[in-house]
C-alpha cells in the first residue's frame, strides 16, 4: 500500500454522506429515522417517557443492550430524570438541556449530540443518548459496560523474573496499565477511529519529550491514511502502515506485557492501541530487538548477556543448520573427520533419497506437527506434537526413509527456532531454512554464503519508520552498543538510542563512585 499519494481519511466513510444530518427537533421523527437505519434492532432500546410537574416534556432515553450498563441507565438517568423534572414546578423548554447537564445527570462524562453520526457512534459504542422533543439536539452519558476479560498472565511471552500481567481486549483497561506503570503528564493519547464498517478505536500513546516529534506525525498520518472497512486486530494496522512490505521480516514490534511496551515508549517510542487485541504495536522496531527479552533487564547484566548470546547462536543454528549438514555430507565430506564421516555413510546407506530431500521431507513432516499441535485443543495439542514428532522421527528412521543424524540436525534446528521471545521474528527463520536448503543442495557451502550475504544486504536495506533495521549494528553506534548484542550494567546504561531519540538522548544520570562513611 503506497502512502505517497492523498488516501481518503476512514472518517470520510463512503458509505455514509459526506454531509452531516443534523437533528430533527420533532423527537418522533428523530426515533422514526433511528430504527429505520439501524433496522428496527431488537437490542436498540428506546425509552420513552414524559416528566415534569405543570409543562410535560417528551424525552426518549436510547441505548444499547448489552454494549450499555442497565445499572448505570437505571440508577443515574431515569431515576434521576424522574425525581428531579417531576419535581421542578417551572421547567422552561429551552432550559431542559442545560438543567438536565447541569442538576439532573449524575454520570461522569456527559457530551453534547448535535447530528445523526455524532449519535449512532455514541449508541453503538455503550453510551446512553437522551432526545429532547422541541430540540435539535441531545445529550449523551457514559454507561459503557465493565464487562471485559480480566488481567491475566502472558501467554506467548513468559517470565521466570518479571510482572505477571497481560494486556485485554479493552483499550482503556490497556491504556490504564501504561498509566500505572508511567505516572507522568508527559505520557500523551492520541484517539483515532480507523475502519468504515467496524469504526474500531485506535490509541497512539507516546512521552512528550522523549519521543521524536517527526516519528509521532509520521504515525498519525499514516494512521489517518487508511481506507478500509474494518480492523479487527493490530496485524491489520501493522501491515497497513509498515515500510516494507516485501519482506518476511517484521518492522513492527508487538507485545502483550505492559512492562514491555512502558519500556519502549521509556526509549522514544510509540506505541499504537487497537480495541478489541490485547497485542500492542510499537514502532520504530529493529532487528536487535526481536531477539530481547523482558527479563533480560531484570536479571543481573552478565546472566542476560549470556542469554542473548545463546539466542544469537540460536538464530544461527536454526537459520543454517539443515543446510550445513546438507553441504558438507553432499559437497566437502573431506571437512569432517574420517571417524564422523564412516559413520555418517553406514546411516546413509540404505536411505534413498538424497540429503536434500531427507531434510525437506524431514522438515515439512516438523512444520505440520507444529501447526498441528497448536490448532489442537490445548489439553491434547502439546502431547499429540511431541508423541508425534517421536514416534514419526523413529519410525523414519526404522524404515530407512531418513538417517539418524538428519533427525538430530532438524530437531535441534526445532529446538533453537524456540529460543526467539518474538514469534514474529521465528516465522521469519523458518522460511528462509528452505531457500537455504536449496542453495547447499545445489552449490554447497558457496551457495549458503550467497545466500547469507544477500539476507545481510536485504536487512541492511530495510527501514522502520526511516531508522535503519539493523541499526545499531548497521550502522555502526558505539554507544548503543551496550544494550545490542550484549547488555551492560544498569549503572552504564545512560542513554537512549541515538537513531530513535534525538531529541532527549539522556535517560540516567551516573552514579558517583565517592565511598560514604556509614560508621557512627
Amino acid at each position: 500500500m503506497s502512502f505517497n499519494k492523498p488516501i481518503p481519511n476512514s472518517s470520510e466513510s463512503k458509505d455514509v454522506p459526506s454531509t452531516i444530518e443534523p437533528l430533527h427537533t420533532n423527537l418522533l421523527e428523530n426515533i422514526q429515522q433511528i430504527k429505520e437505519t439501524l433496522g428496527n434492532s431488537n437490542d436498540i432500546i428506546i425509552r420513552e417517557v414524559h416528566v415534569g410537574k405543570t409543562e410535560k416534556q417528551l424525552i426518549a432515553i436510547i441505548y444499547t443492550d448489552g454494549l450499555a450498563d442497565n445499572g448505570i441507565i437505571t440508577d443515574f438517568i431515569l431515576e434521576s430524570l424522574m425525581l428531579d423534572l417531576d419535581a421542578s414546578p417551572t421547567l422552561r423548554s429551552t432550559d431542559v438541556i442545560q438543567f438536565l447537564k447541569d442538576s439532573c445527570l449524575t454520570v461522569g462524562d456527559v457530551k453534547d449530540i448535535t447530528d445523526f453520526k455524532a449519535f449512532y457512534s455514541a449508541i453503538l459504542t455503550g453510551e446512553t443518548v437522551i432526545l429532547i422533543d422541541g430540540h435539535a439536539n441531545g445529550i449523551s452519558a457514559s454507561t459503557k459496560s465493565a464487562k471485559d476479560r480480566a488481567v491475566t498472565e502472558p501467554t506467548t511471552e513468559s517470565v521466570i523474573r518479571g510482572p505477571r500481567e497481560a494486556f485485554t481486549e479493552t483499550l482503556r483497561t490497556n491504556t490504564a496499565l501504561l498509566r500505572r506503570k508511567i505516572k507522568s503528564p508527559n505520557l500523551w493519547i492520541k484517539p483515532r477511529v480507523v475502519g468504515r464498517v467496524t469504526q474500531t478505536d485506535v490509541a497512539i500513546m507516546y512521552i512528550n519529550g522523549i519521543a521524536n516529534d517527526k516519528i509521532v506525525e509520521e504515525v498519525l498520518t499514516r494512521i489517518d491514511r487508511i481506507d478500509i472497512d474494518g480492523i479487527l486486530e493490530s496485524g491489520y494496522i501493522e501491515e497497513l502502515i509498515q515500510d516494507t512490505t516485501f519482506t518476511l521480516f517484521p518492522t513492527v514490534y508487538n507485545s502483550e506485557r505492559p512492562d514491555v511496551i512502558a519500556s519502549e515508549l521509556l526509549e522514544g517510542r510509540v506505541a499504537i492501541f487497537v480495541d478489541g487485541t490485547p497485542f500492542v504495536l510499537t514502532v520504530p522496531a529493529v532487528f536487535t530487538t526481536f531477539l530481547q527479552s523482558a527479563e533480560d533487564h531484570y536479571q543481573r547484566s552478565d546472566i542476560s548477556s549470556l542469554i542473548r548470546i545463546l539466542r544469537y547462536i540460536g538464530i544461527g543454528i536454526s537459520l543454517v543448520g539443515p543446510s550445513l549438514y546438507i553441504a558438507i555430507t553432499t559437497f566437502h565430506q573431506e571437512m569432517l573427520p574420517t571417524p564422523m564421516l564412516i559413520s555418517l555413510a553406514a546411516q546413509r546407506e540404505g536411505v534413498p533419497f538424497p540429503a536434500f530431500v531427507e531434510a525437506i521431507i524431514m522438515e515439512l513432516a516438523f512444520e505440520i506437527l507444529r501447526e498441528a499441535g497448536l490448532r489442537m485443543p490445548r489439553t491434547i495439542g502439546p502431547a499429540v506434537s511431541i508423541v508425534g514428532t517421536i514416534v514419526i522421527g523413529q519410525a523414519a528412521v526404522e524404515a530407512g526413509i531418513v538417517s539418524a543424524a538428519m533427525v538430530i540436525v532438524v530437531s535441534l534446528t526445532a529446538i533453537c527456532s524456540f529460543l526467539f521471545p518474538a514469534y514474529a521474528l521465528s516465522n521469519a527463520i523458518r522460511v528462509l531454512r528452505f531457500p537455504l536448503m536449496l542453495l547447499a543442495g545445489m552449490f554447497g557451502l558457496f551457495g549458503i554464503m550467497i545466500g547469507i550475504i544477500t539476507l545481510v544486504f536485504h536487512l541492511c536495506s530495510l527501514r522502520s519508520f526511516g531508522v535503519p533495521y539493523m541499526s545499531p549494528l548497521a550502522p555502526y553506534i558505539p554507544s548503543d552498543q551496550k544494550d545490542a548484542i550484549l547488555r551492560f550494567p544498569r549503572w552504564a546504561l545512560l542513554t537512549r538510542p541515538r537513531l530513535i531519540n534525538q531529541k532527549n538522548i539522556i535517560k540516567a544520570i551516573k552514579p558517583s563512585n565517592k565511598k560514604t562513611n556509614t560508621r557512627k
